[in-house]
């Protein structure tokens, strides 16, 4: 497989993952307006994650990374998920 195969399956992957939470997450559904209330609550999205105790403050991030990576791939674009995700590496351009 060539290099430009593997970068073009990658951003097949990138953007058929974003897809799949969209599809989940529909955004047009009560539901899932609740339960995203309920996972910005719960994943700390609009407070800090800052304790005192390394333990609680670990834990807090893990969970505000979910909220961050739901976020990402419901409000940006393929082209700025492959940005994130995909062409993070020096030598991947596309």
């Amino acid at each position: 497989m060539s290099i430009s195969d593997l970068v073009q399956r990658t951003r097949q992957f990138v953007s058929g993952r974003a897809g799949a939470y969209r599809r989940v997450f529909n955004l047009e559904s009560l539901d899932v307006e609740t339960v995203l209330v309920d996972l910005a609550r719960f994943c700390r999205a609009h407070e800090s994650t800052g304790s005192q105790d390394p333990a609680i403050a670990a834990r807090l991030d893990g969970r505000r990374e979910v909220w961050l990576r739901i976020q990402q791939n419901l409000k940006l674009t393929d082209q700025q998920l492959w940005l994130l995700y995909g062409a993070n590496s020096p030598n991947v351009k596309g």
